[in-house]
């Protein structure tokens, strides 16, 4: 092999190598829902608070309990049950911004319990016209949430099955007036080369 050669071959492998080696940021789809892992994703949230939501309000319990305007509703941190990290603040947050946006139920936030209660105090402390602490609406209804996973593994097989339960309870009565679930199932065969 001639020198010609030998440099053109090693100005390849350089390029190849530094090709291989770069790093490349693009912006995605937010919507997509092609998953690249059997985790919890961010199309998988989308899923579950679009499925649940429409499920509720298309649900006949609605116009039952909407009789004197929307009802007050508190909507629960969504409890993880899996073994994953999971923003369950985030799932939450799409939840009551669906609700929210569909006009009909008013809302109490828990989430901003301590940023209200720092509020009150500063209020009584320096306002002329204070809204006193227990002078807010009680809510009447409360959506409480559940995500849970089962994960299996045979061989190259990794299987792992989401069910996300959604609950709205009357808490005067105790009753619990609604309840769905959304089931989602994601599977990766791992290359018999390269793990």
């Amino acid at each position: 092999m001639n020198a010609q050669w030998k440099l053109f071959a090693v100005a390849g492998l350089l390029a190849w190598l530094v090709s291989g080696c770069a790093t490349t940021v693009e912006y995605g789809d937010a919507t997509s829902g092609k998953p690249i892992s059997t985790d919890f994703g961010s199309s998988d949230l989308q899923q579950i608070a679009a499925t649940m939501v429409d499920s509720m309000l298309m649900d006949d319990v609605l116009q039952e309990i909407s009789g004197d305007g929307p009802p007050l509703l508190v909507v629960d941190k969504v409890k993880n049950k899996t073994t994953q990290h999971i923003d369950t603040e985030s799932v939450t947050d799409s939840i009551r911004t669906k609700l929210i946006r569909s006009r009909k139920f008013s809302f109490q936030d828990r989430t901003t319990e301590a940023a209200l209660s720092e509020e009150l105090a500063y209020q009584q402390a320096a306002a002329k016209d204070p809204v006193a602490s227990g002078q807010q609406d009680a809510p009447r209804y409360m959506l409480t949430s559940n995500l849970s996973e089962i994960e299996q593994t045979q061989g190259r097989l990794k299987d792992v099955y989401y069910k996300f339960t959604m609950s709205l309870r009357d808490l005067k009565s105790g009753r619990l007036l609604w309840a769905d679930e959304k089931e989602i199932r994601k599977q990766k065969t791992k290359s018999v080369f390269g793990g």
